[in-house]
């Protein structure tokens, strides 16, 4: 059996799209949904349409980490099942993928958790598999110098472009769209660490959750899930950005230290000044001059924010 926690925050009807590719699925038992403070009715629509399911209706929003924390805190003290799937709340679970998924990890009793193949709304395979970043993962992958450099050695190896994308495979870590974990590792070795507002928990998490593993995660292409990814980040753009920065170099000083944090920090400052500089002059110049200044401010905000001391003090 498998229990599942969905964290939400205003993503009403692609939540209710996702409940219903789960709830008559025989594996499924418990269904948590932690709602994180939504003001588009998900908490109602979710109570009244969906019975069974246990709707944790927050007062605020604790973000990606701590509102997982929340479902699995309820779930690890109330007799779980072996299985636990942390699922986003705009996915789609194919028919048969959580069978697949379950029978992966009874095939591979040495992996801690799965995780499916996943794929856009409009069909296209959407990369998922992850290599533990580097410090030139860091730099170079989904950063200005990234952008100029493309594709380049640090971000393929990154997402196993090396490697075929149709098999069967170990690998490090997982997009966090859809874990299939087992409970007793994370009962042994904890929940997210709810430090990280949004993105890079699942790398911090599942690098912990598999240290000293014989092997990691397992990549299952034949489970398949729809993935309409970014839903709720994506109503706070600059916001995303910013948090998607943070969380990463809270990630590379829990991965390598207050050095390696402190060169990324550096290099991110640089990159977005560079940018800063570039939508400055195209402003001076007249070109599109609302979406220059939308962009000036966005980035001045992205640098305060790598500047932070929070940064700092929120890593202890």
């Amino acid at each position: 059996m498998i229990d599942v926690v969905i964290v939400s925050w205003n993503t009403r009807d692609l939540l209710r799209d996702c409940l219903n590719s789960i709830i008559t699925d025989p594996l499924v038992g418990r269904i948590v949904v932690v709602d994180n403070a939504s003001h588009d009715g998900s908490a109602a629509m979710v109570q009244s349409e969906f019975p069974r399911v246990m709707c944790m209706a927050e007062s605020v929003n604790h973000g990606f980490a701590k509102g997982n924390n929340v479902g699995l805190a309820w779930l690890l003290t109330h007799d779980p099942a072996p299985y636990i799937c942390c699922l986003n709340p705009d996915t789609v679970v194919q028919p048969g993928a959580l069978a697949r998924l379950v029978d992966a990890l009874v095939r591979h009793p040495q992996v801690i958790g799965c995780g499916p193949e996943l794929r856009y709304g409009d069909g296209s395979l959407q990369s998922s598999r992850r290599r533990f970043p580097t410090l030139g993962t860091y730099l170079f992958e989904s950063t200005p110098w990234g952008r100029m450099w493309t594709p380049n050695p640090w971000q393929r190896g990154y997402r196993y472009d090396d490697t075929p994308a149709d098999t069967e495979q170990p690998v490090d870590w997982l997009v966090g769209a859809v874990l299939l974990m087992r409970t007793a590792i994370i009962a042994q070795r904890g929940v997210f660490d709810p430090r990280f507002a949004l993105y890079a928990e699942e790398v911090e998490w599942q690098r912990r959750l598999s240290a000293g593993a014989p092997q990691r995660m397992l990549f299952v292409p034949q489970a398949r899930v729809i993935h309409f990814e970014g839903q709720s980040s994506k109503q706070m753009p600059v916001q995303r950005q910013i948090w998607f920065y943070q969380s990463r170099l809270r990630e590379a000083f829990l991965a390598y230290g207050l050095g390696t944090m402190r060169i990324v920090q550096l290099c991110l400052w640089l990159m977005f000044a560079g940018e800063l500089l570039i939508e400055t002059l195209k402003w001076a110049l007249g070109h599109k001059r609302a979406m220059r200044r939308e962009r000036m401010v966005g980035y001045l905000r992205l640098l305060g924010a790598l500047r932070h001391p929070d940064i700092i003090s929120n890593l202890f």
